[in-house]
């Protein structure tokens, strides 16, 4: 009995042992002040010889640090002849990296996990030239030796655009010469041209001083009724490109109210933003122009919502008249995925645009209501021929086609465009700076092909245009059904020079007339030779 006590003590004290190694606390471990060796309070009141230090030079400082105190663990006092790796602290104290990482274990599973902090992971550490680490490094989870997360740098956008110059009371063109710029790229429409540009010079006048001796001035939004092919599309591009501002081009036929499958009124905003490189300052002192404005009048006769007709107009009242929208970036309708932005529309030119058929049929009903019977009376029939009807049109003809008064009332300045005759199209096909002939002909002399035009063939080309009752627009398809053959076979031979149009072909009566080059350089040679003769007889 007695041995089998003595064996239960010697247990019970090894288990204290063990339990005194693990339990002892640490030292404790100041960071951000260093200790002396003098201010290191041992637990030995023996004295030390020399011989117990290890002097080391770091170029610094010497460290008087006692050898046999502080090359074992202070947590578990294991050497590194035992196998344990060694991190010395700043403090001189040292400590193995399975006491470390089992202390960042604990602090883990402890209240570290919860709170989103993770500690050092050491398990693939390299402990070779540790350098000193402090508390913000352990927390972080980064050491001096170990390789930061690298992250991609932004590359930042070089700005190349010149700064455009901004609209002032000295650079805005007159009307008249807002006219004569109209003038080079749009031909006829004198009336028309003459009402945009004053409206336009308004308007900007307008946007510049924004007030005037107190007297706020209203907006000119404009209203275009003309026939399809017209040039209303044509005035507005070009008037835009001259005065270099933003431009939207809008189809009416694609709104509608908000909640219903098509876009919301406030895309026409989102695209004039984008094409003003989504700068709401520039956006907001731009251009918007809305075609097809005839397809959202009232539609009579219907029980059902008119979710593109009517509520489409009311939907637009806001914009026309100027006030902040939210306007989505990028997109044709708002949803909580889209950014948006906010602009405000006082300052954007609203120009709507239409054929608006059917009003005519408004315009005669009103004129000839009146008619009676007598030597000076007004006949039914005085209005059949008239080609140009739209002139007479009024606010009246125009609310009975299907617009609402508060729509019209702001769209003050209402004109129209005339039917285009067979010589203003003739002087479509080659007058203006881009006109259709003049853009085949540098197709073709890219092949190193002259092409010429006779004039019959022209009067040609404007009365198949004038047949098809489509405008303007009927010239670039009848010249590309003639044109299709020759540009086809012009990059198969070198050798032709010369392509003539001839009006015999444009009726379907003939063929082009196609030079070879050694013709021309024959020709070229006589008209040197006889340069050079007049030359000598003077």
């Amino acid at each position: 009995m007695t041995g089998d006590t003595n064996m239960k003590k010697e247990n019970t004290i090894n288990q204290e042992q063990e339990e005194m190694v693990f339990a002892e606390p640490p030292a404790q471990v100041i960071f951000n002040e260093k200790k002396e060796p003098d201010d290191i309070v041992e637990d030995d009141a023996e004295e030390i010889d020399e011989e117990d230090y290890e002097i080391e030079d770091d170029g610094d400082e010497e460290d008087d640090t006692p050898k046999n105190k502080f090359e074992s663990c202070c947590v578990c006092h294991r050497t590194e002849e035992q196998g344990a790796k060694l991190i010395h602290m700043p403090t001189g104290l040292s400590i193995c990296s399975d006491c470390m990482q089992k202390s960042f274990d604990s602090f883990n599973s402890g209240f570290g996990g919860g709170n989103g902090i993770q500690f050092l992971d050491l398990s693939n550490m390299d402990f070779n030239n540790l350098k000193d680490m402090n508390l913000g490094d352990l927390l972080s989870g980064t050491m001096s030796n170990q390789k930061p997360k690298t992250k991609k740098a932004k590359k930042k956008k070089k700005k190349n655009k010149k700064e455009e110059p901004k609209l002032t009371l000295k650079n805005i063109p007159a009307p008249h010469q807002i006219k004569a710029q109209l003038d080079e790229y749009v031909i006829g429409q004198d009336y028309a041209k003459k009402v945009m540009s004053v409206a336009v010079y308004n308007h900007y006048k307008r946007v510049i001083t924004n007030t005037m001796d107190e007297i706020e001035i209203d907006k000119s939004n404009m209203l275009m009724i003309g026939p399809t092919g017209s040039g209303k599309t044509h005035l507005v591009k070009t008037l835009a490109r001259l005065l270099n501002v933003p431009l939207a081009i809008c189809d009416a036929t694609s709104l509608t109210e908000a909640g219903y499958i098509g876009d919301d009124v406030e895309s026409v905003l989102s695209k004039l933003l984008a094409n003003a490189d989504n700068d709401v300052e520039k956006a907001e002192n731009g251009i918007i122009f809305i075609d097809e404005i005839d397809k959202i009048a009232k539609k009579k006769n219907t029980t059902s919502r008119d979710v593109s007709g009517e509520s489409v107009q009311q939907a637009l009242l806001k914009l026309l008249e100027g006030s902040e929208v939210e306007v989505p970036v990028g997109a044709s309708s708002k949803n909580a995925m889209v950014p948006t932005a906010v602009m405000n529309t006082r300052n954007i030119l609203f120009i709507c645009g239409g054929a608006f058929p059917g009003l005519e049929d408004i315009i005669k009903e009103r004129m000839t209501q009146h008619s009676s019977i007598g030597f000076h009376a007004e006949l039914k029939d005085k209005y059949d021929h008239e080609k140009n009807m739209l002139q007479y049109v009024t606010v009246e003809d125009i609310r009975k086609f299907g617009m609402i008064p508060e729509f019209i009332g702001r769209l003050p300045i209402i004109f129209t465009l005339n039917a285009l005759t067979k010589e203003m199209l003739v002087d479509i096909l080659k007058e203006p700076k881009n006109a259709i002939l003049k853009q085949y002909q540098k197709l073709l002399a890219l092949d190193e092909v002259d092409l010429q035009f006779e004039d019959g063939a022209l009067t040609a080309i404007a009365e198949k245009a004038m047949e098809k009752d489509t405008g303007a627009r009927a010239l670039r398809a009848i010249i590309e059904k003639f044109m299709l053959d020759i540009m086809y076979e012009i990059p198969k031979d070198d050798n032709i020079g010369r392509v003539t149009i001839t009006e015999d072909y444009i009726r379907n009566n003939g063929a082009p007339l196609i030079e070879m080059r050694p013709y021309l350089q024959l020709e070229q040679k006589k008209r040197e030779i006889a340069a050079a003769e007049e030359q000598k007889e003077n």
